[in-house]
C-alpha cells in the first residue's frame, strides 16, 4: 500500500471516520502508520475488591448485584451499576455508553479492568473495560495498544484500520547498515509492525528503541540543515544598545538580576557582531525572560528596524501585547497584535501596517508566520515557549525577514547535558535567578485525605483578597470526559465554598474567544478560583493568584509540575502550591517530594532525569518537552545521545546521505507535526 494514499482507501474507513482522523492530523496511510500507541494495556491476574488501591490499575472478577441504571446529565449519558465479590463491593460508571444498560446483565459475572478512584464518598472505577472470564484469560497473554483519540473515535476503530493497512505495507529503511549494527537497532519495517502488533515484551522494547532513535535522528538532521543555513548568515542588521536603552533599564521599577544582565550582555554582543544572532534564553519560571526580550526588541526599534514576537497561545500573545504597550508606547513604539481569532478587517489592517513599516513590533501567535504576512525591515524575531514550536515553524518565522536575529525563550528547565544536545544549533544563555522581590513558594505534598483541608485553605486565601488555580489531569484522551472531569470538579468545589466565591471551569471545548474571556475575568478577579486541565493554556500573569492546587499530581512529570507551580508567586504576597497525590504508593510520594522540597527548576529537571531512568517503556509520556511522538528527552536520554552521535558521524563520513535525508525532511509534513 502506497504511503501517500488517502486514508479513505483503507478498508473500513468512511467519510465520518476520515473527518475524525483528520482532527488527529491523520490524512494518509503514512500518517496512520506513524500514529503510535500512547501506551499498552497488559491484563494482570484479577484481585479481590478489598485489595484495590486508588490510582493503581487492576482487574477484579465481580458479579453485577444491582440493576444497570442509565441517566442523562446535560449532553452526558451516565451508566452505573454495583459489582461485588466475596470481599466487598465496587461501583462502576461509564460515560456516553448507553448500550451497556442492555449489554450488562444483573447476576452475571465479568472481569472489570480500570483504575479505582475515590469520589463522592465511595470507591469506584470509571470507564472500566469488561469481558467474560474465558475471554479475559486469552487477553492476559497479549499487549493491547491504546492510541491517542479524539471525541467520537474509538480505540477499536484505530486498531482495525492499522490491521487493514499492515496487510499490504512495508516500511522503507533509511538508516545505513553500519549505524543499525553499531547501535543494535532493529529494522524499520519490523519496528513499525511490532509497535502496533507486539509479539512480546522484548520485541516491543526493541521496536520502541528504534522508533525513538529515528525521531531524535530526524530532529538532529533537521537542526543540522538549519545550522548550515544559519552559520552562513552575516549580520545584516547591526543593532547597538545606546543610551536610550540604558535609560529604559534604569527607569524599571526593579533591579535586573545578575542573570538578566549577563543575558543582555550576550544579546548586545550578538546583535552588534559580524554574524546574525541565534540564541536561546533558557530561564526558570518567573526568571524575567520577557523583559529581556522586550529590551532587545526595543533596541531593534531604536536602531530603525522592526521586531516580532510569536507566542504559542492567544492568551499569552495578548498578555505580551498589553505588557509591551504599557512599557513602550509612551516611548513612541508602535505595537500591533495579530492572532487567528481577530476579525478579518482587523487582521488586514495589522498586516498592511506591518508591511508598510508603520508598526515597529508585531506580537502574535502562529498567525504571524502565515504566507500573507510581510514585514518592511524585520531585524529581530523572538519565539516564546520554544518547546511549543517545531523546527519548521521557527524556520518559517526567520524567513519573514532577510536573515534576522533570532531569540528563542524556554521556561522548561532541561539538564545541562541534555540541553547541549537538544539546543546545539543555538547559543544558550541560562537565567537561573529569580527577582529579589519574589517570595519563595511554599509547597506541600499530601494525599487525598487532605483535600477538604486544601479547599478550606483556598477559602481563607480568597477571603484575604487572593485567587487560586486548580489543575485536574486528563482522564483519557477524550474531550468529553475531560470536560466532565473539570466541570464536575468545579461544581463540587463551588458547593464546598461560600456562594460569594466565583468558581469557573476552563475546558478544551471552549472557543479561543471564550477561553480569553474566562482568563481575562480571572485576571480582573471577577473569578476567584479557576479549574482547568493542562490542555488549556493557563500561562497568563495573574499576580493576585497565590494558590496552585494540583490534583493527581503523580500523573505529571516533575518539570511540568514545576511549570504549573510557576503560575503563582508572581506578586508580592506569599504563594503556595499543594500537590495532591491520587496514589498511595511510596514511590509516587517520594517522587513528588522533589518538587515539594525545591523551587529550583534546574535541580528538579536533573532529579526528573535520574528518577525516570531508561525504563518506563509502557507508560504515558509526561515530559511536556518537545512534541515527539514517542521519545522523551528524560527517560530516553541515552537514545537521544546515540542519535546525535549518529548524525555527527554521517555528517563527516557520508555527506551525500545527509544531504538527501535532510532534503526529505523539509518536505515531510508528518515530521513537522511530530516535533
Amino acid at each position: 500500500m502506497e504511503k501517500n494514499l488517502s486514508v479513505r482507501n483503507i478498508k473500513g474507513i468512511g467519510e465520518k471516520t476520515e473527518k475524525l482522523l483528520k482532527k488527529l492530523n491523520i490524512e494518509t496511510v503514512e500518517d496512520l502508520v506513524h500514529h503510535y500507541p500512547r501506551c499498552y494495556m497488559a491484563y494482570p491476574d484479577p484481585i479481590d475488591v478489598s485489595d484495590m488501591k486508588t490510582g493503581q490499575r487492576c482487574s477484579v472478577r465481580c458479579e453485577i448485584v444491582s440493576p444497570v441504571h442509565l441517566k442523562a446529565t446535560g449532553k452526558l449519558k451516565i451508566c452505573t451499576c454495583l459489582g461485588a465479590d466475596q470481599s466487598g463491593q465496587i461501583f462502576f460508571r461509564w460515560f456516553n455508553m448507553p448500550y451497556l444498560r442492555n449489554s450488562l446483565k444483573q447476576g452475571q459475572t465479568y472481569v472489570f479492568t480500570g483504575t479505582p478512584v475515590y469520589k463522592n464518598g465511595r470507591m469506584m472505577i470509571e470507564q472500566p473495560e469488561y469481558c467474560i472470564e474465558e475471554k479475559y484469560e486469552k487477553m492476559m497473554e497479549t499487549y493491547q495498544p491504546v492510541y491517542p483519540l479524539t471525541a467520537g473515535l474509538s480505540n477499536k476503530t484505530i486498531q482495525k484500520a492499522q490491521s487493514a493497512v499492515f496487510e499490504d505495507f512495508i516500511a522503507e529503511e533509511f538508516l545505513p547498515e553500519t549505524v543499525r549494527q553499531y547501535y543494535d537497532l532493529t529494522g524499520e519495517d519490523q519496528a513499525i509492525h511490532e509497535i502496533h502488533f507486539p509479539s512480546g515484551t522484548e520485541q516491543l522494547v526493541e521496536a520502541r528503541k528504534r522508533i525513538i532513535f529515528d525521531e531524535f535522528f530526524r530532529f538532529f538532521s533537521a537542526l543540522e540543515l538549519m545550522k548550515e543555513k544559519e552559520h552562513q548568515a552575516l549580520n545584516h542588521y547591526v543593532i547597538q544598545m545606546d543610551e536610550g536603552i540604558r535609560e529604559f533599564i534604569d527607569q524599571l521599577p526593579y533591579e535586573l538580576t545578575g542573570a538578566q544582565k549577563k543575558t543582555l550582555q550576550d544579546i548586545r554582543h550578538d546583535m552588534a557582531g559580524t554574524m546574525a544572532m541565534n540564541r536561546l534564553i533558557q530561564g526558570d519560571v518567573g526568571s524575567g525572560k520577557t523583559i529581556v526580550a522586550m529590551i532587545a526588541l526595543y533596541a531593534a526599534v531604536r536602531n530603525g528596524y522592526q521586531g516580532a514576537l510569536m507566542a504559542p497561545t492567544e492568551v499569552l500573545a495578548e498578555q505580551h501585547y498589553d505588557s509591551f504597550r504599557k512599557m513602550l508606547e509612551s516611548r513612541g513604539v508602535r505595537i500591533g497584535l495579530l492572532t487567528g481569532s481577530m476579525k478579518a478587517a482587523e487582521k488586514k489592517q495589522v498586516k498592511q501596517l506591518c508591511e508598510s513599516g508603520e508598526l515597529d513590533i508585531v506580537i502574535g501567535t502562529h498567525a504571524v508566520i502565515q504566507d500573507d504576512v510581510h514585514f518592511h525591515n524585520l531585524a529581530l524575531v523572538v519565539t516564546d515557549e520554544q518547546h511549543r514550536f517545531g523546527v519548521k515553524q521557527r524556520d518559517a518565522f526567520m524567513k519573514k525577514g532577510m536573515e534576522p536575529h533570532v531569540l528563542v525563550m524556554s521556561a522548561t528547565p532541561i539538564p545541562r547535558t541534555l540541553g547541549m544536545i537538544l539546543y546545539r544549533d543555538l547559543d544558550v544563555s541560562i537565567m537561573n535567578e529569580l527577582p529579589a522581590s519574589r517570595l519563595p513558594i511554599k509547597n506541600c505534598v499530601v494525599n487525598q485525605n487532605y483535600r477538604m483541608t486544601a479547599w478550606d485553605f483556598i477559602r481563607k486565601q480568597v477571603a484575604e483578597g487572593h485567587q487560586a488555580y486548580v489543575i485536574c489531569p486528563m482522564i483519557e484522551e477524550s474531550e468529553t470526559m475531560d470536560l466532565e472531569n473539570v466541570t464536575a470538579y468545579a461544581s463540587m468545589l463551588a458547593q464546598n465554598l461560600p456562594p460569594s466565591i466565583c468558581v469557573q471551569a476552563l475546558n478544551g471545548k471552549m472557543s479561543p474567544a471564550e477561553k480569553t474571556e474566562t482568563m481575562e475575568a480571572f485576571a480582573s478577579n471577577e473569578i476567584q478560583v479557576l479549574v482547568s486541565t493542562t490542555v488549556v493554556e493557563v500561562g497568563i500573569d495573574v499576580p493576585n493568584a497565590t494558590v496552585m492546587l494540583i490534583e493527581n499530581a503523580e500523573r505529571f512529570g516533575l518539570a511540568q509540575l514545576h511549570q504549573l507551580r510557576g503560575r503563582v508567586g508572581r506578586g508580592k504576597s506569599q504563594s503556595y502550591c499543594i500537590f495532591i497525590s491520587g496514589s498511595d504508593q511510596k514511590e509516587a510520594m517520594e517522587r513528588l517530594s522533589v518538587v515539594g522540597k525545591s523551587n529550583d527548576g534546574f535541580y528538579i529537571a536533573n532529579e526528573d532525569l535520574k528518577l525516570r531512568g531508561p525504563g518506563e517503556f509502557f507508560g504515558t509520556k509526561q515530559s511536556g518537552t518537545m512534541n515527539f511522538a514517542l521519545g522523551d528527552i528524560y527517560k530516553n536520554a541515552d537514545i537521544m545521545k546515540s542519535a546525535a552521535e549518529a548524525v555527527d558521524y554521517l555528517k563527516t563520513t557520508d555527506y551525500n546521505f545527509m544531504k538527501i535525508h535532510q532534503y526529505s525532511l523539509e518536505n515531510d509534513l508528518n515530521f513537522a507535526r511530530n516535533l
